[in-house]
């Protein structure tokens, strides 16, 4: 097993592990217990999350009700929950901050629309007192932990699966289309190095955009740009940071004429993507497990918000650091490779969609092809 995979490992087993000590009043790690770490509140925690937009699905389907439920089960019920969604305005979500920090939340889960706007807000909240958490993206100012996935490990699976996809066809004359996240999401950057760090030298970056909020229509856009630049006809693959960017350059492809589409890369594993895959509309997705990353975010607010201290370490075992902090307490989720082989043993089997949500009228032909049946 390697580093990334006993890293996300660790995050799950030890989640597991507190949840049912804390429920049985067991032994702590570290030899300690319950009655040895005087908690600076009960059940009644009032934890704040903030979600940066809502063009990825991901943040309304999974991460919001994820974190709520486990902080509700958490707390018996008793803890409370303020959510706000900044709709990609990161002034609005400095302005939401705020709010948090005037309602004397106990933590705040934060995944920054812009990770140095939101620096000045995060010293308020600890001025205050408040406790800090980035969460899925690494935010400037002084947090007290990371939660989030392995993301060079993101950009180095797409470089390695678009390169697979285009097999022995690979060469440096091969024009690769670069479509990039926002240039203010820090994870988009490191997307973006370890996939060119993965692609190396084997092909021919023709192209390369920075999607300003992850748009699809900016995505598109972006393509339709590139396509004129460099020809349709020349264009051997295409990375697309995530799912709904890969969207865009899908239609933007199908717009131009292009009926035998060049692989195209994606991340997240939303829905609609997954049914491009089975089509072969796309070549690929990145499956990020959010029941594991949520979980593990709401566990470690209520650990800390509650001061049991230990049990919220325990959490976060790794180190990271950020542009003005140094050594933040990290739990690093891993990920896999999304494609038409493992639909079944990824999305399926952990839940995140039913075969019958996949395979509508449109896609029963290919769902039969990959044999997924209802």
């Amino acid at each position: 097993m390697n580093t990334r995979m006993r890293s996300a490992a660790m995050v799950g087993a030890a989640s597991v592990l507190l949840v049912s000590l804390s429920a049985c009043g067991g032994v702590l790690p570290g030899g300690g217990s319950d009655s040895d770490t005087p908690a600076r509140k009960g059940n009644d925690v009032k934890i704040g999350l903030l979600l940066p937009e809502r063009e990825t699905a991901r943040y309304e389907k999974f991460d919001y009700p994820i974190i709520m439920k486990t902080v509700a089960k958490l707390t018996s019920g008793k803890g409370t929950l303020i959510y706000k969604n900044a709709k990609e305005d990161a002034l609005l979500q400095k302005r939401q901050m705020q709010d948090m920090i005037d309602a004397q939340v106990d933590a705040i889960l934060v995944d920054a629309v812009d990770s140095k706007v939101i620096a000045a807000s995060v010293q308020k909240a600890k001025d205050a007192g408040i406790h800090v958490i980035a969460y899925d993206r690494l935010a400037q100012g002084p947090v007290e932990a990371y939660v989030g996935f392995d993301n060079e490990l993101v950009g180095q699976t797409q470089g390695k699966a678009l390169l697979e996809a285009l097999g022995s066809g690979a060469t440096k004359s091969s024009k690769i289309v670069m479509i990039n996240g926002a240039p203010t999401d820090p994870n988009a950057a490191v997307f973006k190095e370890a996939a060119r760090a993965e692609l190396g030298d084997a092909v021919t970056i023709a192209k390369s955009s920075d999607i300003v909020g992850w748009k699809p229509k900016n995505a598109q856009t972006a393509m339709e740009q590139a396509i004129t630049s460099i020809g349709a006809d020349h264009i051997a693959g295409v990375y697309s940071a995530n799912d709904g960017m890969a969207g865009g350059i899908i239609t933007a492809l199908k717009n131009a004429g292009v009926t035998d589409l060049p692989p195209i890369t994606g991340q997240d594993a939303e829905l609609a993507a997954v049914q491009r895959i089975l089509v072969g509309d796309q070549y690929m997705s990145v499956y990020k497990p959010y029941p594991e990353e949520a979980a593990t975010a709401a566990e470690m607010a209520v650990r800390i918000a509650q001061g049991r201290s230990i049990e919220f370490e325990a959490l976060a075992m790794n180190a990271t650091d950020s542009p003005t902090t140094k050594q933040i307490r990290t739990a690093s989720v891993s990920v896999v490779a999304l494609t038409r082989k493992n639909i079944k043993s990824t999305v399926i089997k952990d839940g995140i969609f039913s075969v019958k949500e996949i395979c509508t009228p449109k896609y029963e032909a290919a769902c039969a092809e990959a044999g997924l049946t209802k």
